[in-house]
């Protein structure tokens, strides 16, 4: 069955929000990926400046025995802006192509496919949508390897 973390959206501080985290719960980030470790070809990555290539694209904080916290900084030069609503995600992590594409289709009903499940460069089946109540979610199946 599915696991759900919170994934929370910064304004360009995630790296100081999560060390000040990591210092609070402890532990080792599980995954710190920068802007400018994507490839050329990534959406919104090929034109990017130095200074937001710096920035965080995913970091991941284990919380406990079966939580992880995770976040990206949310970019203006992408056309991304910080409103109250905006500023979380509900991540749902999958076991399964057949699970993901379950869960995908069925709590996107009537909501706004952000990005359709595609099998992504970090390798995932990974989608995106806002549900008919508001609610925006990402559903991962990590790929095996």
């Amino acid at each position: 069955m599915a696991t759900i973390n919170p994934y929370l959206n910064f304004p360009g501080n995630t790296e100081e929000a999560f060390n000040f985290y990591k210092s609070v719960f402890g532990g080792e980030f599980l995954a710190l990926q920068r802007f400018k470790d994507a490839p050329a070809d990534a959406p919104g990555c090929s034109d990017m400046s130095k200074a937001d290539g710096e920035k965080i694209m995913h970091i991941a904080l284990p919380i406990g025995k079966s939580n992880v916290l995770m976040a990206t900084d949310a970019l203006e030069s992408m056309g991304q802006k910080l409103e109250a609503g905006n500023n979380f995600t509900l991540s749902l992590f999958t076991e399964s192509e057949e699970e993901t594409e379950r869960l995908f289709n069925g709590l996107s009903a009537g909501g706004t496919i952000q990005m359709p499940l595609e099998k992504t460069f970090w390798g995932a089946y990974f989608g995106m949508f806002i549900d008919k109540f508001g609610m925006r979610w990402n559903i991962n199946y990590d790929l095996p390897k």
